[in-house]
């Protein structure tokens, strides 16, 4: 499935929901069901800057394709990222470059979270695109 298909998966689950606590309860029963990051990855140098509460990506790439695994020290910024990965993750780095990922205004999230956790959702989508550039130039090198 596309990252556009799962975007607009994204969209109708959460069009399910009409109040935003029911919302962050969807939220964090989808952090709850990330894949747990390996242990050896949960360390500074996958520590997410910018972030409020501690989250930890790691990036791999398999068959061309970005695997993404994640994991975070607080309920509701886990089930961000595990949004994030869900809809990206398994994904080549181009087609991650190229996502709109319009889907996090069009549930209503930015503008349902604190500044300091938009700024950090905003540093899980640079530090994913990073990887997302590098791995895209290490392919063309290949």
């Amino acid at each position: 499935m596309n990252i556009a298909k799962k975007e607009q998966e994204v969209i109708e689950d959460f069009s399910l929901f009409e109040d935003w606590m029911d919302k962050y309860s969807y939220l964090i029963e989808l952090g709850k069901e990330l894949p747990l990051i390996d242990e050896k990855y949960k360390t500074n140098q996958y520590l997410i800057s910018g972030c409020q509460s501690r989250v930890w990506l790691y990036a791999e790439l398999k068959d061309g394709k970005m695997i993404l695994t994640a994991d975070s020290d607080a309920v509701i910024t886990k089930g961000i990222i595990s949004l994030l990965v869900s809809v990206l993750s398994n994904h080549t780095p181009a087609e991650i470059l190229e996502a709109k990922l319009n889907f996090l205004e069009q549930i209503g999230l930015k503008e349902h979270l604190s500044p300091t956790r938009a700024n950090g959702l905003s540093s899980m989508v640079r530090q994913i695109m990073l990887y997302a550039r590098a791995f895209q130039i290490k392919l063309k090198q290949e």
